[in-house]
C-alpha cells in the first residue's frame, strides 16, 4: 500500500468514479483510463489523482513515476489531500522528482492541515526523525496523535511507541499497551508482537505468559518472524502455552526460513539433539551455517563446535578456529574461551600460550566459567602469564561461585523487546505510511 486507492470519491462526480472504482476492482483498467481520461483533462482533481495512482502502479499504461507526479501535483495544487500525501510521498522516496525532504514536508503538512491521516502520520515521522525539519519528538506526538485518533493502526502503533520510550511525552507503558491494544485489533502485525511483549514483560499491564502467547500467536499468523520465534521459545519451554517440542520446532522453522538468525540457531540445535525430531547434525549444521554467515555470533560459535567435534561436518579444527574467532571478536564469551583452548593445544592454529590467556581473561572478565577455571591453569602453570598461585586461586574461586546449574538449557533466549517498526522495515507498513518513532537514535 505505497500510494492512497481509487476509493474516496467527491459526491458531485460519484457516478462516473463509481464506474471508475467498479472497472479498478474488475481489473479492467482500459475502462478506468476511458472514463477517468477526459475527467482529468476537464481539470477534475480526483480523476487527476486516479491517472497519477495508475502511472505509479504500472496499471493499464506503462508504468512512469514522471507521469504520476505530474498527475498528482495538478490535483494536489487544487487542494486534494489525497495528492498531496502522495505527492509528499514521491519527494520523500525520489520517485519521479528529486528526492526532496523539505519538499516532502511540504506537501504532507497540506495534506495534514485538512486532517488526512496517512499525511499526518508521516509528518509525524519526519519530526521524528528530523527529516527536511528539526527533529522534535513533541510535534512528531501532536500529528501521530492526530492520525491515530482517526484510527490510523500506523500512527497508534507510532504513538505507542513514543509512549513506551518517553521520546516527546513522559514514559507510560500504560498509553504504549493502550495504543498497541488499538492497532492490534485493526490486524497490525508489529502492534500485535508489541502487545504480546508488553504481556511477556509485565508492563502497562497485568503480566501473562497466555495472551502474550495469544498475540504472539496473531502475528505469527501474519508471517512475523519475530513472532514466530517468541511462539517456538513459548512452546519449547511451556511459557503460556503446552510444553510441545514439536510445535516449537515448526515456529522456530517458520521464522528460520524468513531469515531470523536466532530461530535458525535454536532449530539447529534442536534438530542436532533430536528434540521433536530425529537428530541429523548435517542439517543441524546448515542451519547454523545460514546464521553464522549472516553475522550472528552465537551460530558462528556453535557452527566451530561442530567443526572441533566433526558432527554434521568433517572435523575440521582450522575451520572451528575460524569460526570461533569470527565470533570472539564479537565478544561472545564461549567462541574466546574455546579460541583460547585452541591456542593453548595448538589444534587448528599455532600454539601460543600468550595467545590462549589473552582470549581466555576476555571471556573470563565476562564472567564465563570455563575460562576462569583455565586462566587459573596459566597463573597456576605460569602459561603465557607470570606464575602467580594468588592470581590462579582468585580465578579457580570465581569459576567454582559462578558454575551454571547443571539442567540449565542452552538456547538463543526469547525478548520481550518492542519492535521499533522503522527498524524492521522489511516486514511491514511501506510509505505513505511510515511506521516507528525512530528510523535511527
Amino acid at each position: 500500500m505505497g500510494l492512497l486507492a481509487l476509493v474516496v470519491v467527491a459526491p458531485a462526480l460519484a457516478e462516473p468514479h463509481d464506474d471508475a472504482v467498479a472497472a479498478y476492482h474488475r481489473r479492467d483498467y482500459a475502462s478506468v483510463l476511458q472514463i477517468l481520461r477526459p475527467l482529468a483533462a476537464q481539470g477534475e482533481a480526483r480523476a487527476q489523482f486516479g491517472l497519477g495512482f495508475l502511472y505509479a502502479h504500472g496499471q493499464g499504461v506503462r508504468q512512469d513515476d514522471v507521469q504520476a507526479v505530474r498527475w498528482f501535483r495538478r490535483a494536489a495544487d487544487q487542494g486534494l489531500a489525497d495528492a498531496q500525501a502522495d505527492l509528499g510521498f514521491m519527494y520523500a522516496s525520489g520517485r519521479g522528482v528529486t528526492k526532496s525532504e523539505s519538499e516532502a514536508l511540504r506537501w504532507y503538512r497540506k495534506a495534514a492541515d485538512q486532517n488526512h491521516a496517512v499525511a499526518q502520520n508521516n509528518l509525524g515521522f519526519m519530526y521524528a526523525n528530523g527529516q527536511g525539519v528539526r527533529r522534535n519528538d513533541a510535534t512528531a506526538v501532536g500529528w501521530y496523535r492526530k492520525a491515530a485518533e482517526q484510527g490510523h493502526a500506523d500512527a497508534q502503533v507510532n504513538l505507542g511507541f513514543m509512549y513506551d520510550n518517553g521520546w516527546g511525552v513522559r514514559r507510560s507503558y500504560t498509553e504504549a499497551f493502550a495504543f498497541y491494544r488499538r492497532a492490534a485489533a485493526q490486524g497490525h502485525v508489529i502492534a500485535q508482537y508489541n502487545v504480546g511483549s508488553l504481556y511477556l514483560a509485565g508492563l502497562g499491564v497485568r503480566r501473562d505468559d497466555t495472551e502474550a502467547a495469544k498475540w504472539y500467536l496473531e502475528a505469527a499468523f501474519q508471517d512475523y518472524a519475530a513472532a514466530q520465534f517468541n511462539l517456538g521459545y513459548m512452546y519449547a519451554h511451556g511459557r503460556g502455552v503446552p510444553q510441545d517440542d514439536v510445535t516449537a520446532l515448526e515456529w522456530y522453522r517458520e521464522a528460520a526460513n524468513r531469515g531470523d538468525v536466532r530461530a535458525q540457531v535454536n532449530l539447529a540445535a534442536m534438530i542436532a539433539d533430536g528434540q521433536g525430531i530425529p537428530p541429523d547434525p548435517a542439517e543441524a549444521a546448515v542451519w547454523y551455517r545460514r546464521a553464522a554467515t549472516q553475522g550472528y555470533a552465537e551460530a558462528q560459535y556453535r557452527l566451530g563446535l561442530m567443526f572441533g567435534e566433526g558432527r554434521g561436518v568433517p572435523p575440521d579444527d582450522a575451520e572451528a578456529a575460524r569460526w570461533y574467532r569470527l565470533a570472539a571478536i564479537q565478544g561472545h564469551a564461549a567462541a574466546q574461551c574455546s579460541l583460547g583452548s585452541l591456542y593453548a593445544m595448538g589444534q587448528g592454529v599455532p600454539s601460543d600460550d600468550v595467545e590462549a590467556a589473552l582470549w581466555y581473561r576476555l571471556a573470563a572478565d565476562q564472567g564465563h566459567v570455563g575460562a576462569q577455571s583455565s586462566l587459573g591453569f596459566m597463573y597456576e602453570a605460569g602459561r603465557g602469564v607470570v606464575q602467580d598461585a594468588a592470581e590462579a586461586r582468585r580465578w579457580y574461586d570465581l569459576a567454582a561461585a559462578g558454575a551454571p546449574p547443571a539442567d540449565a538449557r542452552d538456547d538463543a533466549g526469547m525478548t520481550d523487546d518492542r519492535v521499533d517498526p522503522t527498524i524492521l522495515d522489511d516486514q511491514v507498513a511501506q510509505a505513505p505510511r511510515p511506521v516507528g518513532g525512530r528510523s535511527r537514535r
